[in-house]
């Protein structure tokens, strides 16, 4: 017991946060973990997903099989964005999951078994024991997997040291690590939401929230774009990222040589967030707190319940949540029809007033558009 709590200790110790999900077996590790002195240092949550719905809630739908790898690994996925979400420092990140059947009140017909992952930045880790059935009771296939789960976690914390998990010699685990695939192959797939690009071109799905974000399609990226940046900067005093959506409201999604065009133009220059929200209260989901960029036309659209199905309490009610997250629009004014239309054109319902802010045609003005550019088959740099 004492080289098990050392372990733990060293857990601890660690940089590394985590979210653990333990279903089935995996309490006592956790049980384990609290008894330890710094464990708020290590553990940002423990998720129990005992009941189906909770496990449903976790994943965002029902598993085929509940023990299974493969569970395991989404379980883990869950755990890892939920990390992220909770996480107020930039500490390195783990998801961790355990799901099993064990030893009951009522004799089982399957194998005793456990399936363990673990998801961190850069890859997989998985662990899955067939235990030798009637060789224990309930409490101590619990101890086998639940010191597996702390074994699990010293690894994907760093550290090298393993306790014996009490295995006999029936039982042979199988272990795999799959590191994680390009960025924008997860991001296309869904198993990420946002990937940040650097200007050197490295990429990664965590990082801080921006604090100032210009959404766009870029296609070109021209010198309005980025006299826009200049100003939103000076206005809010945070650098500006800009962003590109894979998905649209009414186009097909970016295949990943367009997005890799689009991204060569930022190439040192500046950083890239790419998401897979179409819309702005999508954005401000992933974003909570942060200020947009946006030009008249977009803002015009923002308030106009065409764009909510025409359901103008749905679109109410996409304000509140904006309104509650943060959420702020910086508005750029544009020509039209030979009219400079600013922030205060906007038809902004009464009470949301709050959310915008505008730029002063002073402070700029630039009477070109992308698509302008895209008829000239040209651009400005």
């Amino acid at each position: 017991m004492n080289e098990l709590l050392s372990l733990i200790e060293k857990i601890h110790a660690s940089p590394h946060k985590a979210v653990l999900a333990v279903a089935g077996a995996g309490t006592q590790a956790v049980a384990l973990l609290l008894s330890v002195s710094g464990a708020s240092r290590s553990l940002l949550e423990v998720v129990i997903p005992y009941g189906r719905m909770s496990m449903v809630d976790l994943l965002g739908e029902e598993p085929a099989q509940y023990v299974c790898s493969e569970t395991a690994v989404d379980m883990a996925r869950a755990c890892f964005n939920r990390a992220n979400n909770l996480l107020d420092d930039t500490s390195p990140v783990i998801g961790l999951a355990c799901t099993a059947t064990i030893a009951t009140d009522r004799t089982k017909r399957g194998d005793h078994r456990g399936c363990i992952a673990a998801w961190t930045a850069s890859g997989v880790y998985q662990f899955d024991l067939v235990l030798n059935k009637g060789a224990r009771d309930r409490l101590g296939e619990e101890m086998v997997l639940s010191k597996a789960v702390i074994n699990m976690l010293a690894q994907v914390s760093g550290i090298d040291s393993q306790i014996d998990i009490g295995s006999d010699a029936h039982e042979t685990p199988k272990i795999a690590y799959f590191s994680h695939s390009d960025p924008i192959d997860r991001l296309l797939s869904g198993d990420v939401d946002k990937v940040m690009v650097n200007p050197n071109g490295d990429m990664t799905p965590t990082f801080d929230v921006p604090q100032c974000i210009y959404p766009g399609s870029f296609r070109p990226l021209h010198a309005g774009h980025k006299l826009l940046s200049e100003v939103a900067h000076n206005h809010s005093g945070y650098p500006v990222v800009f962003e590109i959506s894979v998905e649209n409201v009414d186009k097909p999604p970016l295949t990943k040589d367009e997005i890799i065009d689009r991204l060569a133009q930022f190439r040192g220059y500046s950083s890239v967030v790419l998401t897979r929200a179409e819309t702005f209260y999508k954005k401000a989901l992933l974003f909570p707190g942060t200020t947009f960029i946006l030009g008249w036309d977009t803002a015009v659209r923002l308030v106009d319940p065409k764009y909510y199905s025409d359901d103008i309490d749905f679109m109410f009610s996409k304000l509140c949540e904006m309104s509650a997250s943060g959420t702020k629009f910086l508005v750029a004014g544009r020509e039209k029809n030979g009219v400079f239309q600013s922030v205060s054109d906007v038809d902004i319902p009464k009470g949301f007033e709050r959310l915008f802010g505008g730029i002063s045609e002073d402070q700029f003005r630039v009477d070109i558009s992308s698509t302008e550019l895209r008829n000239k088959d040209g651009g400005i740099s």
